[in-house]
């Protein structure tokens, strides 16, 4: 009998999920698990979430409505026969000196993002509907872009974000894992900050921990900040790049405020490399002093493999 689990495809032209999309103003992230069983259902989401997204947005050609689909480490063998992507791992827990980056269950990532929350509410909503006993939710934010681009901390995030070119290169995996060429890797974790005790700090002791000036985003020499501890480089000195794609998110009458963490790359080892030195800190410096302020909550890494491999999963009464 033949299996019921697609091969994985190798296409040498193969086209990305829209992980290179510019920031929007609001965005979903919805991480959930398989139930037993329902492996023929997500395949069939899997393979129809193009066509999904471009049904749900049809009607707003203004909204920028989009979606990137990332699969865990466990359910990749689940969903798919033949090879597996190189780098696609779980997240490896790390036990600082003072904090730990826990690692949490999480099978599907879906990344939605558009200008107008409705887009992003109905395509949530659609995407659940289809997957109904099929899966379990894990964890649902609803985040949105907050003023010039600041985080709940009042600091501008993303501004090292590389563009264009940079950016693909950072983000898109190519030759060296031609079987999933123009895949990512996504890891995700969500951030609670203590605003109560961040905004006790003055203004400078602020711009202490974060490296750079409040008012002008200005890049501020301060050894051991947010920013030095977080800049990775490479054996000739120049420095790795992810792309990072972070956004605030809250409910003021639950006292919940945070940072929902996404960094598409090429290589997870890099982001991995400086979750190792935020979290267990390096020989020139100790942990990443923002971890005094915001508690990880979650964690996990998937792989999104490109919008053509996704398109050419068959479908599960296709007798091919």
């Amino acid at each position: 009998m033949p299996s019921s689990k697609p091969s994985s495809i190798r296409s040498a032209g193969a086209l990305p999920q829209p992980v290179l999309s510019q920031p929007a103003p609001v965005a979903v992230f919805l991480v959930v698990t398989m139930e037993p069983g329902g492996e023929p259902a997500v395949r069939d989401l899997l393979a129809g979430l193009a066509g999904l997204v471009r049904a749900v947005g049809f009607p707003s050609p203004d909204g920028g409505l989009c979606c990137v689909a990332g699969v865990g480490s466990a359910a990749w063998d689940r969903l798919f026969e033949g090879p597996r992507p190189r780098r696609l791992h779980p997240f490896e827990e790390l036990e600082g000196p003072r904090h730990r980056a826990v690692a949490t269950p999480g099978d599907l990532l879906f990344h939605i993002r558009a200008a107008r929350t409705d887009l992003c509410f109905a395509l949530s909503a659609e995407i659940m509907k289809r997957l109904r006993g099929a899966v379990t939710v894990q964890d649902e934010v609803q985040a949105f872009a907050y003023f010039d681009s600041r985080n709940l901390l009042g600091f501008v995030d993303g501004t090292e974000n590389p563009v264009g070119r940079a950016a693909a290169e950072a983000a898109v995996v190519g030759d060296e894992d031609p079987t999933f060429r123009a895949g990512s890797y996504a890891i995700v974790q969500k951030y609670v900050h203590d605003v109560d005790a961040w905004e006790a700090l003055a203004v400078e002791a602020q711009e202490k921990v974060i490296g750079r000036s409040k008012l002008t985003n200005i890049e501020l020499d301060v050894p051991g900040s947010h920013i030095d501890v977080n800049t990775v480089t490479g054996p000739d000195g120049e420095e790795l790049e992810i792309l990072r794609g972070a956004m605030p998110f809250g409910r003021p009458g639950h006292g919940e405020f945070g940072t929902y963490f996404i960094a598409y790359a090429r290589t997870p080892g890099i982001p991995e490399s400086m979750l190792r030195n935020m979290f267990l800190g390096g020989p020139e410096s100790g942990p990443d002093p923002i971890l005094d302020y915001s508690q990880a909550v979650t964690g996990t890494l998937f792989f999104c493999p490109s919008a053509t491999f996704l398109e050419a999963i068959p479908e599960e009464d296709d007798p091919d």
